[in-house]
């Protein structure tokens, strides 16, 4: 007498196959473009910023900044 559960292996559907291709193709597409999105910015960050002040602080005026100042006054 044979128990009603199956515990052996499932047959591959149509519906997984796809899944997994999806899946498969959108982790390519990130793994081939994220290297070039990480680059640019780390890039470009580094050499707007001033250096830091050697006492330690940081603070400085930025255009940022000078935004933000701008939108909280009336």
């Amino acid at each position: 007498m044979q128990d009603s559960q199956n515990t052996g292996i499932k047959p591959a559907s149509r519906r997984g196959f796809f899944i997994g291709a999806a899946t498969a193709g959108a982790a390519a597409v990130a793994v081939t473009s994220l290297p070039k999105m990480a680059e640019t910015p780390a890039a470009a960050a580094a050499s707007s910023l001033p250096p830091p002040p050697e006492n330690g602080g940081g603070y400085s005026l930025s255009e940022h900044v000078k935004r933000y100042y701008a939108t909280t006054s009336a």
